[in-house]
């Protein structure tokens, strides 16, 4: 179990009513019901737990890292994370850890770990149930999962929906893997099917000259190329209407021509948070069709920019970036 920081990981100091970092190591004492699993756990904590708001991809090459430390003697891993980044850092590790053939899953929490009404004990409990599961005596799951209140879903398929409720995540164009109630009932049918015999291989080049701009109504020429111009650029997510659609202006259509010429991958992806892109339906998505803009179909931005980290990491040649984003390498796309 690793804990990189996050709500889960906090208690309140009743003398002065602040929270701070809760003991992982007298883990059992607090969560007694730990103790009936059928596992043994070893937690493990960043040096300086933080705030996901201040995570970055160092941060995820350290979570990818002690995986990759810890994957031969291990069966599975549990990674507490605070919520409002968790869906890019589970997305960035699904594709992180190529080969992966046990379950890492991600969880939080909306109330502190010591709350009287937190959703803390609940996720982290079932989280680790689910990280233990085995069939033939071979891991259950074999991919990169985000389990919050008795949903377990695909890590890059989801997104934070809600700051407020105990239902945080979904996953809008993938079902849930798993659902926890009376019983827990997992849906191999919706599972990653992996080859156990190919070893682990971690991936920790992740180049961050990327941007994400979501298109809005009178969005002005200047700074639509300011952005398109921004030194050291190589790709762009662009958040676009419905099912792929951007204004028609000619200054926009010119300015993405201007950056495909000069090398920049230009991805559409949905601003919706279902549904997926199909370029050509309408009049106003056939000119970034015909310009070859990459088709980011339905996945979400989370997975599609921390994909794109990934594919210019590892140095795809240009001429093959649209063909290998388009295709779905860990689930992330239909």
């Amino acid at each position: 179990m690793i804990y990189t920081g996050g709500t889960i990981g906090m208690v309140k100091d009743y003398n002065s009513g602040t929270l701070k970092p809760f003991n992982f190591k007298k883990l059992e004492k607090h969560i007694p019901e730990l103790g009936q699993l059928d596992c043994h756990i070893d937690p493990v904590s960043f040096k300086d737990p933080i705030d996901s708001s201040n995570m970055n991809s160092d941060h995820w090459v350290i979570i990818a890292e002690l995986i990759e430390s810890h994957y031969d003697t291990h069966d599975g891993f549990v990674v507490l994370h605070g919520s409002d980044t968790m869906s890019y850092t589970a997305s960035a590790l699904s594709y992180m850890l190529e080969n992966l053939s046990k379950p890492v899953i991600f969880t939080g929490s909306q109330l502190p770990i010591g709350d009287l009404r937190t959703d803390a004990k609940e996720n982290l409990i079932t989280a680790i149930q689910i990280a233990s599961l085995s069939k033939k005596e071979s891991p259950l799951i074999r991919e990169v999962c985000l389990y919050f209140e008795y949903k377990l879903y695909r890590a890059n398929r989801t997104t934070k929906i809600n700051a407020e409720h105990f239902e945080a995540f979904a996953s809008l164009n993938y079902p849930a893997l798993a659902e926890s109630g009376v019983h827990l009932k997992v849906y191999e049918e919706n599972l990653i099917k992996t080859n156990t015999r190919k070893k682990l291989k971690v991936r920790t080049q992740m180049d961050t000259n990327v941007a994400i701009l979501k298109l809005f109504p009178g969005l002005s020429e200047n700074i639509f190329r300011s952005v398109l111009t921004a030194p050291n650029l190589k790709a762009l997510i662009l958040e676009t209407y419905g099912a792929g659609n951007a204004p028609t202006e000619e200054w926009l259509v010119s300015e993405l021509k201007d950056a495909i010429k000069k090398g920049i991958h230009i991805i559409n992806v949905t601003q919706c948070s279902g549904g997926s892109v199909i370029m050509g339906q309408y009049e106003t998505s056939q000119q970034l069709k015909k310009l070859r803009i990459i088709n980011g179909k339905n996945i979400t931005t989370e997975a599609a920019i921390t994909k794109l980290m990934y594919l210019l990491g590892s140095g795809v040649p240009s001429k093959l970036f649209k063909t290998v984003f388009e295709t779905s390498l860990r689930g992330e796309m239909d």
